[in-house]
């Protein structure tokens, strides 16, 4: 089992965690990154990014995790090197690898001079075929050493999701390990043995077999997703359903799985969006047609938009409050987040619009600038709204009371998105709506909305 020094390329929101976790086990860690803050605030025991639990593993672990901006020496310094930099999505959706090979070219400057066998891990997303031949012929070519004899590679990415990083790196479902070789493989899976509290299976295999299987991943995960929201649109046209009754039902089926299957809002986030588009795009490049991811992301664009027509139809020109912002709870991550979506849809249509996150507020106001109005907290955004939103399972909206929503005069409607407040007593005090519930009301106005707005585009497209 390898019990060496490790290395760190990219101290951003996954490899902070990554060097933190793996400091915590027992490894000696270097972080590498080129912005100067965040190797300050590691080598000051501080997180560089937020994430529940970061700044309490980072500060307990100072002895043994430090950080610099010197990719060559953290390689010369260590035995195996972690690459998990950023891949942006270029114009055609596809993952760019500029990053990556840049770390690349530091890492193989520095294994020139090296005499010891060094392993080097990409856990940054990266397209089908583009570890064998990218990432290796660049090592290769810079270092002078040959990849299986001097040298190690795996492809290795992370399954894990913002706001449950470290948890989601302790308790993996799985290692997922493209190699050049089995020596290379065994390393690798030797450190994993030692971080995972549990005891995951290692599929091990080749790269592009480890690269494809990543992207298939999410893909597969946000069809459920979308299925499930589909099956909410059903049920909220039939007096009487509940998409949670059904999705917990097919969800016993071994061959579905509860995990996913949950009828709300659209998916977001930094990976399920750009990665479902980055398959479309691999597969139209190969010639395969990939017309069920290609319907995936449709379909979830278009959930958001439907929900934002309903409140209109709904709130009038009454203003609107939305609770949640981020993509899901427990991250200030807002990137392709529903809240944002719907809060940007309704200030687009001269809805005022006020919002709340717990933790998002500032990327909120990156994304929607002076369109909306910011409250200070759940309660204000409630008392300045006639229809109020919410959009997260955020823990503070699930302390909320009936007496938060209660009025002296009239009543608010609450369109509760994710059901957290059902048969809590909230119908007593507003108008309670839930979608993927055919509850008569909320079947209807979805319908009404969106029949209403799509008879109105035919009529103006004739």
């Amino acid at each position: 089992m390898y019990c060496g020094s490790l290395s760190v390329a990219g101290l951003g929101k996954l490899g902070a965690v990554m060097a933190a976790v793996m400091a915590d086990k027992g490894f000696p860690v270097i972080g590498v990154d080129l912005n100067p803050a965040a190797v300050d605030a590691v080598n000051r025991g501080q997180a560089p990014v937020q994430e529940p639990l970061l700044d309490e593993y980072i500060a307990r672990n100072r002895e043994r995790l430090s950080a610099t901006g010197d990719i060559e020496s953290a390689v010369r310094e260590t035995g195996v090197t972690f690459i998990i930099v950023p891949t942006p999505s270029g114009p055609d959706g596809a993952f760019r690898l500029d990053y990556v090979l840049e770390v690349c070219r530091g890492i193989g400057r520095a294994l020139r001079t090296k005499n010891e066998y060094h392993l080097v891990v990409v856990s940054s997303t990266v397209m089908p075929g583009h570890t064998a031949n990218h990432v290796l012929p660049l090592l290769e070519k810079v270092s002078g050493k040959r990849c299986g004899v001097d040298f190690g590679l795996c492809y290795n990415p992370e399954f894990i999701a913002l706001g449950s990083v470290i948890r989601d790196m302790l308790n993996p479902d799985m290692l997922l390990i493209g190699e050049s070789d089995p020596k290379a493989g065994d390393l690798l899976e030797s450190i994993y043995r030692r971080v995972c509290d549990n005891t995951p299976a290692a599929a091990r295999m080749s790269f592009v077999n480890a690269e494809l299987a990543k992207i298939s991943v999410n893909t597969y995960v946000t069809t459920k997703i979308s299925y499930a929201n589909m099956l909410a649109s059903v049920c909220e046209r039939l007096e009487g359903a509940d998409v949670d009754v059904v999705t917990s039902a097919i969800g016993l089926d071994s061959r579905i799985g509860r995990k996913y299957l949950k009828g709300a809002l659209s998916y977001g986030g930094p990976c399920f969006p750009r990665d479902n588009i980055a398959f479309a795009s691999m597969a139209r490049h190969l010639g395969a047609e990939p017309v069920l991811a290609e319907a995936t992301h449709a379909t979830n664009q278009r959930h958001t938009e439907r929900l934002g027509e309903f409140v209109l139809d709904l709130a009038g020109s009454g203003p609107v409050g939305v609770l949640g912002l981020s993509y899901k709870p427990g991250t200030s991550v807002v990137e392709e987040s529903a809240g944002i979506a719907l809060a940007r849809f309704l200030a687009g249509h001269s809805i005022p619009v006020t919002v709340y996150d717990p933790l998002a507020m500032a990327g909120a106001r990156g994304e929607l600038g002076d369109s909306v109005r910011y409250a200070a907290s759940p309660e204000e955004a409630i008392a300045a709204s006639s229809v109020v939103l919410v959009m997260t399972a955020a823990d503070e909206f699930r302390a909320l009371t009936p007496s938060d929503f209660a009025r002296e005069h009239g009543r608010v409607t609450l369109i509760d998105c994710w059901r957290l407040y059902q048969g809590k007593g909230f119908e007593q005090v507003s108008t309670y709506l839930t979608p993927g519930t055919g509850t008569g009301r909320a079947g209807r106005g979805f319908d009404a909305a969106a029949e209403s707005r799509g008879a109105a585009r035919e009529q103006v497209a004739g």
